[in-house]
């Protein structure tokens, strides 16, 4: 461990409504969880003028490494896996806030590559995936035959373009499916929107980004939650099917109860070696 020798380093890149959340409780509780901020980054410099610290603010993503971070967050877009995700593993562990980057598969094989020659481990949140473990534990054991996530929220709760952000719009009438289908051909048309899809497919490599079925439906009977369906099904007719409504702002893309789902990951964010892990 870099630093203090009693407490672990975190890195932030991204300063948006997740990031900030991160970084207030990283000042406020880090401390007695052995935790304290390295840096924080954000692509727009001066939003972080008089509510981080100036000796925190990190100008240049790519001196990342003189801040000497134990673990490096990722909380702004799925870019910066892709762009920066190989650096970070070789200096640190690295949580990837915006999972939908891995499934751009070159992306994918390198990071797990890079986590295995390192020894650093690649973090995959749940956010709002409820069942993650329990997934994670039926794939390893060859028993997971299919996985289906159904994500349903308010038209305005999308950030969404072309035709998704057509048929989004549209929906201000009822209910309408936007995508029903492999979740590798989501990813790049909702990047911010279905990082619950992405996790399920890391917590289930056998099926991947192409065995998992995801389904995106917006609905303007939901002013206030998200609902997320997770089903998954194995041998012998076996089945489980949870719903989870998640407290959300009209318009907000993310839930109010994945906030704290990003905290209790970090929690966990040590000692795991050169894998991908699903926390």
């Amino acid at each position: 461990m870099s630093g203090d020798q009693s407490r672990r380093r975190v890195g932030i890149v991204g300063y948006g409504h997740l990031g900030q959340y991160l970084v207030q409780r990283l000042q406020d509780e880090g401390p007695r969880h052995g935790l304290e901020l390295a840096f924080v980054w954000n692509r727009d410099a001066d939003k972080l003028k008089g509510t981080v610290p100036a000796e925190l603010q990190l100008g240049k993503l790519a001196d990342f490494l003189e801040r000497c971070a134990d673990i490096i967050i990722e909380v702004a877009h799925p870019c910066i896996a892709q762009t920066h995700g190989e650096s970070f593993l070789k200096a640190a562990d690295f949580m990837v806030g915006s999972p939908t980057a891995l499934a751009d598969s070159k992306t994918e094989q390198k990071l797990r590559e890079v986590a295995q020659r390192s020894g650093h481990t690649l973090y995959i949140p749940s956010g709002a995936l409820w069942g993650g473990q329990d997934i994670q534990r039926m794939d390893e054991g060859g028993l997971l035959q299919a996985l289906t996530v159904t994500m349903a929220k308010h038209p305005n709760s999308f950030r969404l373009g072309g035709h998704l952000g057509e048929l989004a719009q549209r929906a201000w009438q009822g209910r309408a499916v936007l995508y029903d289908g492999p979740v590798r051909g989501l990813c790049p048309l909702a990047p911010n929107n279905v990082n619950t899809m992405a996790a399920a497919c890391l917590a289930a490599p056998s099926l991947g980004f192409d065995g998992v079925k995801g389904c995106l439906i917006a609905d303007p009977n939901l002013p206030d939650y998200h609902v997320v369906e997770v089903e998954a099904t194995g041998p012998g007719g076996f089945s489980v099917r949870t719903r989870r409504k998640n407290p959300a702002a009209c318009g907000a893309v993310t839930g109010a109860a994945t906030f704290a789902a990003f905290w209790s990951s970090l929690l966990v964010c040590q000692g795991h070696g050169g894998r991908v892990y699903l926390c």
